[in-house]
């Protein structure tokens, strides 16, 4: 048994690339050496911004020897298709032998393969690997033909044993592989000899570089952390810059400094932002005031000053960029409070394009005033506020700020309208009117920002409905089915009553289309916009609530009832009837349910007659015949007006309780007696039964 140490060593590979190529190089590698018949124990791949590694342990010395035995053709076949045969697998006459068969006489061959040393095998592999590596972007340098993301300087090779290490022979485009990499650039940047891994490890950590990135961003949290509560701070968390930022160092050395005080009263999102996007900086934030007043900076080195000439540096270059920052802020705060405010914003959204097809940024800002007007008394909002609110939620996409920091919009929005004197509840909406932006994201509950952001939400689906526009297949450029959940958590999770099919007429209006009345020739295109909406909106849905545990088939049971556009009411419905059916009752009550289903629709289709009403318990004999009479006089008292207040947890319940009587019923009691009378009444009790069901969910369409 054997372990493998592979490191291929280059220039500084982007952050962005690295967990990514830990994962291909170890894949690449052991697919192809399993392939090759090379078993190992277990493996692992890390990275740091200037190497790739890989280590494989307890490996075998060797692929096994492999006989194949391979029929070929008959005896008496032609020879051009016995020498055919031979060609293709590589063989000789002498090779072949004949044994009788069932079907004649037949020519098979044995085919030996010889085991070949881990080390050929390995050899092979890795140029393959290196030669066809899978970077997102790569490059060439000098006169060679490979491609690496950064130029490639050289190749650790080495398989250990108990007995000493050897080192694969390799050359790829005059890089030969050796047993020799090098510590930190500069701390440490002498040739180091290395035998396996974890003498490679060892060393490497001794010469400055810690091989493991998940060991580099708990080192850099720990000290970062450590020191900002040295000074009643603390690090505001960001885990996507810690794995950046552990990418871009093999020696992490934390340090902390100050920012400037005319700063200071900068937005902290404004600060954090600039910090985070420009220098890499963790922000450090006072507790007691919310404000950041520090930042954390990452060397890849440390120093005879203990870092102050780095920090000075870092300080003098983070002045610069917050003065530009304090520059839009002053200028955006300036025109927010004139006296034409954030109107002069709007105006300019006339020169910047949605859609080529759906019109400018202020038109759409136009869609949605008008439709959060419409949408206000459905969620508590007022009208005039919503409105209010919907035309200044995207003035911010003129301002200086957000067109340096765009993923600030909404956010500076929502302090530019404090400035300008506007209430809390729009400014608010400025900023939550994008949410959810993913499915963990909160969704509004103001009913302000619910009105803008339903209004933004439904412009955007009928809109690009209108122009044929929607998601097909795992295309989706416009977001639209992010849209669409955001619309269905809005109203489900606000408990809302809200008719989306009547909002989106108002929103396909909005864009000009014209669908159809009843007094005019029908536009067939049109009137399908609505209902392929309300589909796509059902199959969100689905999504949602099977990420929640309920079947699509009870979702589907739901969907097929009136008033399925009632998103609430329809999540209500299916909660409900999923709860029902997890009991012994509800699933007894669904099989009793079809089957007096499938006996009802079998007798009207042979009799030619609908049997939908007339059931008198005068007619019924036996007494399981007359107990469900009351069983079902008992439910229907509780489910009717149950579901007229659309309380369906109190219905579904009522509906499982008929299940004894159901279940009596069928043991007991002959539908198709030779008594037409008996039978006909018997008959209609079953439309009684399922037309009581039927009244809650559409239990036709449930599997099972």
């Amino acid at each position: 048994m054997a372990d493998l140490l592979i490191e291929l060593f280059s220039e500084e590979i982007p952050a962005r690339m690295q967990a990514r190529a830990c994962d291909d190089l170890k894949k690449l590698m052991t697919d192809a050496m399993v392939e090759a018949g090379l078993t190992y124990a277990s493996a692992a791949a890390f990275a740091t911004p200037r190497r790739l590694c890989l280590t494989v342990e307890g490996l075998i010395d060797a692929s096994p020897r492999t006989v194949e035995e391979r029929k070929g053709p008959r005896a008496d076949a032609p020879e051009k298709a016995i020498e055919g045969f031979l060609r293709g697998a590589g063989l000789s006459r002498d090779d072949l032998v004949e044994r009788d068969t069932p079907k004649g006489a037949i020519l098979f061959a044995k085919i030996v393969k010889e085991g070949r040393p881990a080390a050929d095998i390995i050899s092979d592999v890795l140029e393959q690997t290196i030669r066809n590596f899978p970077w997102p972007k790569s490059m060439r340098w000098g006169r060679g033909t490979l491609k690496w993301v950064r130029p490639l300087h050289s190749i650790v090779c080495i398989l250990s044993r108990e007995d000493g290490a050897q080192v694969v022979s390799l050359d790829v485009d005059g890089i030969v592989s050796g047993n020799t990499t090098h510590g930190h650039r500069f701390l440490a940047p002498d040739p180091i000899t290395v035998n396996n891994f974890d003498d490679y490890a060892a060393k490497l950590k001794r010469a400055f570089v810690v091989l493991d990135a998940a060991e580099r961003r708990d080192a850099i949290w720990h000290d970062a952390t450590n020191m900002a509560f040295a000074s009643s701070m603390e690090v505001v968390e960001d885990a996507g810059l810690l794995a950046e930022v552990a990418g871009l160092v093999e020696w992490p050395v934390v340090l902390m400094g100050r920012i400037g005080d005319a700063f200071l009263d900068l937005p902290p999102e404004v600060l954090q932002t600039s910090m985070k996007e420009h220098q890499k900086f963790f922000s450090v934030r006072n507790p007691k005031t919310g404000r950041i007043e520090r930042f954390i900076t990452v060397a890849n080195r440390s120093t005879a000053d203990d870092g102050a000439t780095i920090l000075a540096g870092n300080e003098k270059v983070l002045s610069a960029r917050l003065a530009d920052a304090k520059f839009f802020w002053d200028n955006d705060l300036r025109i927010a409070k004139s006296d034409v405010g954030m109107a002069a914003w709007v105006e300019n959204l006339k020169n910047v394009t949605f859609h080529n097809k759906l019109g400018t940024q202020a038109e759409l800002i136009e869609r949605m005033a008008l439709l959060a007007r419409e949408l206000a008394p459905m969620v508590g909002a007022d009208a005039d506020a919503a409105e209010q609110a919907a035309r200044i939620a995207k003035a911010d996409l003129s301002s200086e700020m957000v067109y340096e920091f765009p993923e600030l919009q909404g956010l500076m929005g929502s302090y530019y309208a404090k400035a300008a004197g506007l209430s809390d509840e729009i400014a608010a909406a400025s900023q939550e009117h994008y949410a959810p932006l993913g499915p963990s994201d909160d969704v509004p509950t103001a009913p302000v920002s619910v009105a803008v952001a339903l209004a933004e939400k439904i412009d955007k689906l009928t809109g690009f409905w209108a122009i044929d526009e929607k998601p097909t297949g795992s295309k989706d450029p416009f977001a639209l089915r992010r849209a669409a959940l955001g619309v269905i958590r809005i109203v489900v999770e606000n408990d809302l009553s809200v008719g989306v099919s009547s909002v989106s007429l108002k929103g396909f209006g909005a864009h000009g289309v014209k669908l159809s009345n009843p007094d005019e020739e029908a536009d067939f295109t049109n009137l399908d916009m609505p209902t392929s909406l309300l589909s796509f909106l059902h199959d969100r849905l689905k999504v949602y609530l099977k990420d929640q545990g309920i079947r699509h088939d009870i979702i589907d049971a739901c969907i097929a009832m009136e008033g399925n556009d009632d998103l609430t009411l329809l999540v209500k419905r299916a909660r409900a009837l999923s709860d029902t059916l997890k009991t012994d009752d509800g699933e007894n009550l669904l099989q009793a349910f079809k089957r007096a289903n499938n006996i009802l629709s079998q007798a009207e289709e042979a009799d030619g007659v609908e049997y939908s009403f007339g059931a008198d318990v005068k007619f019924a004999d036996a007494d399981a015949e007359r107990a469900l009479f009351a069983a079902l006089d008992s439910a229907e008292s509780v489910i009717t007006p149950a579901m007229k207040a659309q309380n369906f947890t109190t219905a579904m319940s009522a509906m499982a309780g008929l299940r004894p009587a159901l279940d009596a019923f069928f043991e007991t009691v002959q539908i198709n007696t030779d008594n037409g009378t008996v039978r006909r009444n018997r008959l209609n009790l079953l439309s009684r039964i399922r037309t009581l069901c039927s009244s809650v969910a559409d239990l036709t369409r449930i599997d099972g």
